[in-house]
């Protein structure tokens, strides 16, 4: 697909200054953090609470919920996110027809996967999953439409207060119960995305403007975000293969290691995904305004806040390792290596900065699709060759290998395209321009 960049006379929209940007990241970096140690404890509470067996059958069921739920999203929260934010010279007079067209066939095609999979599964834990899957499924889409109207406050404080916060006490009472059930663990995780789904879609329903649904809506919308919604299930289960891959080749307490080692890069993703979610909208409007000084400034600015920020958390994982793992009950060290690996991994991608959605921003989600098309390839075939041998340290160089891929591919690609780098002229200035006022 082209570039949205348009070839005639254009006035480009005026865009908000960067401290605006500023303000939006460190409230997204503030979500991020408080999800990021939520996960952890959760983590922390359920390896101690129950034994590896049980561990590895919790995470590797809401593992494989998760990886669903990204392919039946179809990216719907990213091209909400696209429209409404490219509706705003005109008063976001088409934003309630985009979130209708978007959530149509995303509810279909959730309850009828939750429906096929009550029928046809016998684990416990996955039915229990398979009932919460479309309030998973939606939840997120509905919360991403709110950050098309430039707000981040639903997102920080119903995704990134909010349902951590209940799951991690849910999940507490579980497990101070002294219960070690997986599908009761299930359901814990599992119960929060109600309250979001309708206390998200309460606050956009007040600021959808009404208006006659016009034809060819759905039709716009998907034609542009199709091949995002392949590179968003692609990508869906290139973050979560490796844990139920580990499940299926080694065992499930070979999994629960896996997992253990691995949490923390939800640190960097949620990092990562803060900073996303305050400058896609407006990468969105720059490079639809064909303005590629401004991108050229929030890429550079974003991607050294990420390495200032997560560099030093990979760096102190790495040292304090055996301790950390150590806090997760025995049998859990085995899994140092891993963190070895996963802390040089995540330095190489934070690097490159979010290179695939300034990709996607600028319209080109088919190159994207083929960038993660080819990690999760790397992926597969390395963990099928190493995890029989060497279990969880096998899987995490197949992970490290695909997550080069689906870095540095992108990064080639803007680079070649539109000559954007994630260093340069503003990497310095972005720690003097992002401050708070």
């Amino acid at each position: 697909m082209e570039a949205l960049i348009p070839t005639g006379p254009f006035r480009p929209p005026r865009l908000p200054r960067l401290n605006g940007v500023a303000r939006s990241g460190l409230a997204g970096l503030a979500g991020a953090g408080a999800g990021a140690g939520a996960q952890f404890l959760v983590v922390v509470l359920v390896t101690r609470g129950t034994g590896r067996e049980a561990a590895g059958t919790f995470f590797t069921a809401t593992a494989s919920c998760l990886m669903a739920a990204g392919i039946l999203r179809l990216d719907a929260g990213n091209g909400l996110i696209y429209f409404i934010a490219g509706s705003r010279p005109s008063g976001y007079r088409r934003a309630r027809c985009y979130v209708r067209a978007a959530l149509v066939p995303v509810v279909t095609l959730s309850l009828a996967v939750s429906t096929a999979a009550l029928a046809c599964l016998s684990d416990p834990t996955l039915r229990v999953l398979a009932v919460a899957l479309p309030a998973v499924v939606c939840a997120d889409v509905v919360v991403a439409a709110t950050r098309g109207f430039g707000a981040m406050r639903p997102t920080l404080l119903l995704d990134g207060v909010l349902q951590p916060a209940v799951q991690l006490s849910l999940i507490a009472a579980a497990v101070l119960a002294d219960v070690e059930s997986a599908p009761l663990l299930a359901a814990a995780w599992a119960l929060p995305h109600l309250p979001i789904l309708l206390l998200a879609a309460l606050w956009l329903r007040r600021r959808l403007p009404r208006t006659p649904y016009p034809p060819g809506t759905a039709h716009d919308l998907w034609r542009h975000n199709w091949p995002r919604s392949a590179a968003a299930a692609i990508q869906a289960v290139f973050q979560r293969l490796d844990i139920v891959v580990v499940a299926m080749l080694a065992g499930p307490a070979e999994a629960a290691v896996y997992t253990a080692a691995t949490r923390f890069k939800v640190v960097g993703q949620l990092a990562n995904q803060g900073l996303t979610r305050a400058v896609q909208p407006r990468l969105v409007q720059a490079l639809t305004a064909g303005d590629l000084p401004r991108a050229r400034e929030l890429y550079q600015s974003a991607t050294m806040w990420l390495v200032l920020l997560t560099w030093p958390v990979w760096l102190g994982y790495a040292a304090l390792a055996p301790w950390l793992l150590g806090l997760l009950g025995d049998g859990y060290a085995s899994g140092v290596p891993v963190t070895f690996v996963l802390a040089a991994t995540m330095m190489l991608a934070t690097a490159c900065g979010m290179a695939d959605v300034v990709l996607t921003s600028a319209g080109h989600t088919g190159a994207s699709l083929a960038g993660l098309v080819a990690a999760v390839a790397v992926t597969v075939a390395l963990d099928a060759l190493l995890i029989p041998s060497c279990g969880a340290l096998g899987a995490a160089f197949g992970w490290a290998a695909g997550t080069a891929v689906k870095n540095l591919v992108p990064l080639w690609r803007i680079h070649h395209r539109y000559g954007l780098r994630p260093f340069g002229a503003h990497s310095l200035a972005a720690l003097t321009s992002w401050r708070i006022p």
